[in-house]
């Protein structure tokens, strides 16, 4: 099963990368360094969410819905250019139920700190990449038949401590030992701004 970083190889994740990097005015290189850090510590919130019944029922339901079949991988180049704030709403209203709490400031701070891309630009290069996650997962989870903590598991990539430690250095900025407060009850997309 292919992981969150090798999608960003392909040609989504290349459009991704180039429309957020012309978006923000940041280099296609540090968009990838940007995504290449966010991406799994965001996949490592939704998999500690659904270690409980009711987050793991809600993640299952948002990523069975038609929304996250998949199709945005093959549509990507056609939402972005001009205009990103339809992808760009979409994206905040996932990532507002996947990081809650302070957390995403967190996520954007220490990113920012690492990459040298300020804060704002990290928020709106991970807030388009949302929606094409939660579609990547999607795809996967069809294809896959498996659990939700092995989805998530493969598609971080991770393997051990070592990488859970860099999780919870980039998401636990304030040091109070909570790495993640997440909800997913809201995941599908917003048809409006109710984010």
């Amino acid at each position: 099963m292919a992981s969150i970083l090798d999608l960003l190889k392909t040609e989504a994740g290349q459009n991704l990368i180039n429309g957020a990097s012309k978006e923000v005015g940041v280099s296609k290189e540090k968009t990838g360094s940007v995504l290449s850090m966010a991406l799994p510590a965001i996949l490592g919130a939704m998999k500690s969410n659904a270690n409980t019944k009711e987050g793991e029922e809600n993640l299952n339901k948002a990523l069975e819905s038609e929304e996250h079949d998949g199709s945005i991988l093959n549509n990507l180049s056609g939402m972005l250019g001009g205009d990103n704030s339809s992808l760009l709403g979409k994206g905040a209203g996932i990532l507002g139920n996947v990081l809650r709490g302070g957390k995403e400031s967190a996520l954007t701070a220490n990113i920012s700190k690492m990459t040298g891309v300020d804060a704002s630009s990290v928020g709106k290069i991970i807030k388009m990449a949302m929606p094409l996650v939660m579609g990547f997962l999607g795809k996967q989870k069809q294809n896959s038949g498996g659990g939700l903590s092995s989805l998530l598991g493969s598609a971080m990539g991770t393997s051990g401590d070592k990488d859970a430690s860099m999780l919870e250095t980039l998401l636990d900025a304030d040091g109070d030992g909570s790495m993640l407060a997440v909800s997913y009850t809201h995941l599908t997309l917003p048809t409006n701004r109710e984010v």
